[in-house]
């Protein structure tokens, strides 16, 4: 978190569209794919910084290029100038602390969203920075990690079978925004398990390990938030087709996104309920518990309190005394401390007390 603060502030003072990369600190190449279809053939190439990324634009045939890590800012730098990005563009994308937005270019839409993976391990939520640009006949993606995200799709092209070969690279666009929003899903499932065996644990026992998990998914449960409730209003503005570059018939399918998206905050806002209520329950627990302390612990001074009064009369240093010299005195006193001590528990079970 320090190091991105100072990566933050080498941008004081620099004009608008310099790209500063801020994110975490990575040193493995940059990886660009590119695959090139038309209905029927479909090419893929492994391309270089050192390519001519201007030539993949084409009339006829759409093009998906794919970019796997945007620490390095020079192989960016080079595809912006090959599709004719905006400098701001090119900013936004080395910028990996963005929240979920969308630019209209007119000439190409820049998106970018969140991509969300639940680690079992650790149970903490991390989050990738996912930017797509949509133009005429091209599509590029820019992941923050070097994983394989839209593996479903590329294998989709390779098959030849699909709307990806008869729709244009809008459809691309919807099809890889799905995959993004469709792995909430997935996340949301593992919460969901997760939440519903704290909450059986809160209500078998009470101690710190629950109540710090209790807080840790609540701090997850704000990370994800944040990272999916922007995504409403920028897949709204999609679906509404405000853009001529998405298609009547892909906006039907944007909608579908919408209509996933906001199932997905729904959801999240439930989580963050459920999680309220449980720490409510962890609460009332320990006060159960230790009224339950209390209790027993007035129960047994309440006893006490007749047998401390017997002992204390007789322990009072008088001279004449009528039991001090009687032969069955000390016994008596028992009997009348054991009598009293009886009573008190038949009275408190009977009123239910103990």
């Amino acid at each position: 978190m320090n190091n991105h603060r100072k990566k933050r502030s080498k941008k004081s003072g620099l004009p608008p569209g310099t790209p500063i990369h801020i994110g975490e600190h990575r040193t493995d190449p940059v990886q660009i794919h590119s695959v090139t279809y038309t209905e029927g053939t479909v090419q893929e190439h492994e391309l270089t910084q050192n390519d001519e990324f201007s030539t993949l634009r084409s009339d006829t045939k759409k093009t998906w290029v794919r970019v796997q890590g945007v620490h390095d800012i020079a192989p960016l730098k080079h595809i912006a100038t090959g599709f004719q990005l905006h400098p701001l563009v090119l900013e936004d994308l080395v910028n990996t602390e963005q929240r979920a937005k969308m630019e209209d270019y007119d000439q190409y839409i820049f998106l970018v969203l969140k991509n969300i993976h639940w680690d079992k391990k650790t149970r903490t939520i991390h989050t990738e920075q996912i930017s797509l640009i949509v133009g005429q006949n091209f599509v590029l993606s820019f992941q923050e990690g070097i994983h394989d995200l839209f593996h479903s799709v590329q294998s989709q092209l390779q098959n030849g079978k699909g709307r990806l070969w008869t729709q244009g690279s809008d459809y691309l666009f919807y099809a890889l925004l799905d995959v993004v929003v469709d792995n909430y899903f997935f996340v949301l499932e593992a919460l969901g398990e997760e939440i519903e065996a704290l909450e059986v644990r809160v209500m078998k026992q009470t101690g710190q390990e629950s109540l710090q998990y209790l807080h840790a998914l609540k701090r997850e449960m704000i990370v994800l938030r944040k990272s999916v409730w922007p995504l409403r209003e920028v897949v709204g503005r999609l679906s509404r087709g405000e853009s001529s570059l998405i298609h009547q018939t892909t906006q039907v399918y944007l909608r579908d996104v919408y209509d996933h998206t906001v199932q997905v905050i729904e959801t999240i806002e439930t989580y963050r309920e459920m999680l309220t209520s449980i720490l409510e329950i962890y609460l009332t627990s320990l006060s159960n518990k230790l009224n339950e302390i209390m209790k027993v612990m007035a129960m047994i001074a309440t006893l006490f309190i007749p047998l401390t009064l017997i002992a204390g009369i007789y322990g009072m240093n008088f001279k004449y005394m009528p039991e001090l010299e009687w032969t069955w005195g000390y016994p008596f006193v028992l009997a009348i401390m054991a009598i009293c001590s009886g009573g008190m528990v038949l009275f408190f079970r009977r009123k239910k007390w103990l």
